[in-house]
């Protein structure tokens, strides 16, 4: 399955630093168009206009506790879902790897509802991030587990497969357990995955555990450009692979699990941005890394952009709509892989 990626013909690419800006304005308009409002009609803008004229302490309120908050945290979910799917991608060496498919979203959605099951979230503030995150520690661990020191790509997703299953059981019991019908269509709600009704607040608890996520797996560029000559050439260019797994499996772990833990489950974010940007990146990891990340913010603001001012009765859940995407993605990119194998 390496050869998806290391044998991909090789295409005329646009200079890099272009790619970047442009992924970065399609970021940037998407995060206007989100700060305009809900519906995005002539009439909403004017009607905001007028309020900010004749009331501008109201309009400057709902502007920063409303709709910047969503869109902070929409571009914090998309950078996380991006670069945690090239750093995976590029580790596995498999395009068909992202956070969802190892376990790592199905964990941290465990985990937070563990915080919402026990009421641990009502009473600790950090208990939702950290429940998302030690669960999709713990998932990822599992993971390890299973596919032992020197695993192959089919055996990790098939791990990942399993992890996901099992967490999603747990899951299931929970919401069969449930104390009471309103709580379980609240975890039912949080877990369709939405950027609705959230304040600075879940930004501030969810970005400390992000950033380092994030360090970690920015710094990984070099010894996975060094990986896609085999391991055996890595090693002898000084990558240290174990130190590289543990590196990916903490960052993931951690960026993912703090994302998932604020805006519930989100997939194929992670699938489709880096498969659609490798051949614009000359099928560079270290490149693909920052212009996934780039990618992933642009993705789901623009996703969140068009539940809000599209819909035409109640708002779409941001996750049934990149599901509804990336499924038909999936499968498209399942007949890619196989006919390349053939």
């Amino acid at each position: 399955m390496s050869a998806t990626i290391l044998d991909a013909p090789r295409r005329a690419e646009p200079p890099f630093g272009l790619l970047l800006a442009g992924l970065g304005a399609a970021a940037l308009v998407a995060a206007g168009i989100g700060l305009l409002g809900d519906r995005l009609s002539a009439d909403a803008v004017a009607g905001f206009a007028a309020l900010l004229g004749t009331h501008p302490d109201a309009a400057w309120d709902i502007l920063i506790e409303v709709r910047l908050p969503r869109v902070l945290l929409g571009a914090m979910v998309g950078v996380t879902l991006g670069l945690s799917g090239a750093a995976l991608q590029g580790w596995l060496r498999n395009p068909l790897a992202e956070p969802g498919l190892i376990g790592a979203s199905a964990a941290a959605a465990l985990g937070a509802v563990i915080a919402f099951y026990f009421g641990i979230a009502d009473w600790l503030r950090f208990a939702l991030p950290a429940g998302g995150t030690l669960g999709a520690l713990v998932g990822l661990g599992a993971l390890l587990l299973l596919v032992g020191r020197d695993p192959s790509t089919l055996t990790v997703i098939l791990a990942g497969v399993a992890v996901s299953a099992f967490a999603a059981a747990l899951t299931q019991l929970a919401l069969n357990l449930a104390p009471s019908p309103y709580a379980a269509l609240e975890v039912i709600t949080w877990m369709m995955g939405s950027l609705a009704n959230r304040s600075l607040e879940h930004l501030w608890l969810a970005l400390p555990l992000t950033l380092v996520g994030w360090a970690l797996l920015a710094g990984t560029g070099r010894a996975l450009e060094a990986l896609t000559l085999g391991e055996d050439a890595a090693r002898s260019l000084g990558v240290r692979l174990d130190r590289l797994r543990w590196r990916i499996i903490l960052g993931v772990g951690l960026s993912v699990g703090a994302a998932v833990s604020v805006s519930g489950v989100i997939g194929f974010v992670g699938l489709v941005v880096p498969h659609l940007l490798r051949p614009l990146c000359g099928y560079s990891p270290s490149r693909l890394l920052p212009a996934s990340a780039l990618g992933g913010a642009a993705l789901v603001l623009v996703a969140d952009a068009a539940v809000r001012t599209l819909s035409p009765g109640p708002e779409l859940k941001l996750g049934v709509v990149t599901a509804l995407i990336g499924a038909p993605f999936f499968l498209m990119l399942l007949r890619d892989v196989r006919r390349r194998g053939a």
